[in-house]
């Protein structure tokens, strides 16, 4: 078993601690090398061949700046490492063309760096840091006899066109100025303007700035930009954010339409339902987030994604994870079972161009309601009525609640660290609950000293989660909470919040669209159909297999579970299981 030695610069903080680690570090007593100051960055370096893994320094660093990782001998040999105790990769997919290749995995675990190294921008160097490579030449010959191989040859010459959608579609219009038809029909290399632009809904945004799109808008632009670019690799980085479940299965169908054309897919994605429909085969990432990173042998969609959520990859004969993700196939929920937090006649709202009318319905102690249905279709003007910032145009709140909202697009604008921002808008934190059921799981310790504009898509999520969850409410509210986190995050905010709206005696609404996530966290929901943009009608508050029957009877999509995990998988259109459940009026089976 061989030791790599993690120093996070970020976190580390020599001048505060007064290099501890070296201080108490038994090896340098000797008077070995094996921690010394980088002169560079006045940071310190840790010998790896030195280091005999006490942990001492791990221990005694106050910023938590240090890990010492064991690595497993079926690992190998690294295919590129960053430097001296930096994040170090293990292998790389194996593409093939005319198919869609998955990759799951958390969130820092090395896939941003498989893109960078499979679309040229980086020469793997084999771990050996010091030296930067020239050409692809010793790559070639690492990989010879395999297809990748030929594929690093052609890219050595240029004979390889990358097209790349990226994570942060948010960011887009402050590089794409313009409207949208001018955006689409300048990359229009493959000539799929038409069939791309129906596919996505775009035919009502093409004469849109891109400044006035919303999230979900700006995603199904992004994936038409790139799916009508000419190339060889197409890479889609979390393709589904914002999107609703019937925009996601849309998206899945445009990007496997590449792959028809024979092109190589590489796909990114946390849905594990979207990533299921979408992927031919997957490999699995693990390791240690920001650490190391290892790539799996090549899987089956659904042996892969089971062996993902039952935490062992035989294979491998590698565990990922100490227990399995366990989904439960609850029972209905007895209506007279739950006591009444909030209640609400019949509403209605009507604005200019849009209104909403709800059924009359309650929200119960101690449950999840999650909200589905299309964007734009009146889940946040709920929420609003509900908590009494919008008064509805009919109808009344019986009793009005506090309420506790984490918008659906989070703003880095704050000027300061991680730990300011929660010093001036989390109100417990400080406090050992929200130190031990709010910030450690939710792993914000990590991020205090980061500035906020600089956090990643998840790390903001994260924080917003956090922050909602610290303050005094009755219903805490959530719009999107999975966009941009990993498998593993989403089940963890489940869990967080789970956790503390039963400690609370209060109630949780959940706006989200990964269908695994609100069966896994669901006691009941609320379905919003009609026509977005113009009208919206919401049910009341019903069991899981009712509503979700209802919302995918609307869509024509049908889920069945998987007969080992019993995670919720999406039914290809018009297969016998398809026609069977919609015969039978069961578009979301309930048992296996």
């Amino acid at each position: 078993m061989s030791r790599i030695s993690i120093l996070d610069k970020d976190k580390c903080q020599p001048k505060k601690c007064d290099y501890l680690c070296i201080s108490y570090c038994p090896g340098v007593r000797m008077e070995e090398d094996t921690i010394v100051v980088d002169e560079d960055t006045k940071k310190p370096l840790i010998s790896e061949q030195l280091c005999q893994g006490c942990g001492i320094c791990t221990n005694r660093c106050p910023f938590d700046a240090i890990t010492i990782i064991n690595l497993p001998e079926a690992v190998g040999e690294p295919i590129h490492r960053f430097g001296q105790n930096q994040f170090e990769l293990f292998g790389l997919p194996n593409l093939t063309e005319g198919q869609v290749l998955g990759l799951l995995g958390q969130n820092g675990i090395g896939k941003s760096t498989i893109m960078r190294i499979l679309s040229g921008e980086l020469i793997p160097n084999f771990g050996n840091f010091d030296e930067t490579p020239e050409n692809w030449d010793e790559v070639i010959e690492y990989y010879k006899g395999s297809a990748l191989q030929n594929y690093f040859k052609a890219l050595s010459k240029g004979e390889i066109k990358t097209v790349l959608k990226p994570q942060m579609v948010d960011q887009l219009p402050k590089v794409v100025k313009g409207k949208v038809r001018d955006l689409l029909t300048n990359v229009d290399e493959r000539n799929k303007f038409d069939y791309v632009c129906k596919e996505l809904d775009l035919e009502n945004v093409l004469d849109r700035n891109m400044e006035n799109l919303s999230g979900g808008e700006l995603q199904r632009v992004a994936i038409a930009a790139t799916v009508l670019r000419e190339g060889d690799f197409y890479y889609f980085d979390e393709p589904t954010s914002w999107l609703d479940v019937s925009q996601r299965l849309n998206a899945v169908k445009v990007i496997r339409s590449l792959s028809d054309d024979g092109k190589s897919v590489l796909v990114i994605e946390h849905d594990l339902a979207t990533l299921d429909a979408l992927s031919d085969n997957i490999h699995i990432l693990y390791g240690e987030p920001g650490g190391y990173g290892v790539v799996s042998g090549r899987k089956g969609v659904r042996l892969g994604i089971n062996a993902y959520i039952n935490g062992f990859l035989a294979e491998e004969n590698i565990r990922i994870r100490r227990n399995p993700i366990e989904f439960t196939i609850r029972p209905p929920t007895e209506e007279e079972d739950g006591e009444a937090l909030a209640s609400y006649t019949a509403l209605d709202k009507d604005f200019k161009e849009f209104k909403l009318t709800v059924d009359e319905g309650e929200i119960y102690h101690d449950e999840i309601v999650t909200a589905f249905g299309s964007n734009g279709i009146g889940k946040t003007t709920f929420a609003k009525i509900l908590a009494g910032v919008s008064e509805p145009t009919n109808g009344e709140i019986d009793e009005e609640v506090v309420i506790a909202y984490k918008p659906q697009y989070i703003v880095s604008k704050f000027e300061g660290t991680v730990q300011d921002f929660l010093y001036m808008n989390a109100p417990s934190y400080g406090s050992k609950i929200f130190d031990s059921e709010i910030m450690k799981p939710l792993q914000l310790n990590d991020l205090l000293e980061k500035d906020v504009k600089t956090l990643s898509g998840g790390e903001l999520q994260r924080l917003a989660i956090a922050t909602t969850l610290s303050k005094d409410a009755q219903i805490y509210l959530f719009d999107e909470p999975t966009a941009f986190l990993d498998v593993e995050q989403r089940l963890i905010a489940a869990r967080v919040i789970r956790k503390i709206i039963e400690s609370r005696n209060a109630a949780s609404l959940i706006v989200d669209h990964d269908i695994v996530f609100i069966d896994y966290i669901s006691d009941r929901a609320m379905v919003f159909d009609g026509i977005p943009g113009l009208e919206g009608h919401a049910s009341k508050p019903t069991d899981l297999r009712t509503s979700m029957n209802k919302f995918l009877g609307n869509l024509n999509v049908t889920f069945r579970r998987d007969k080992e995990t019993k995670r919720p998988r999406v039914n290809k259109l018009d297969s016998y299981l398809d026609r069977e459940q919609k015969e039978l009026g069961e578009y979301y089976y309930l048992t296996s």
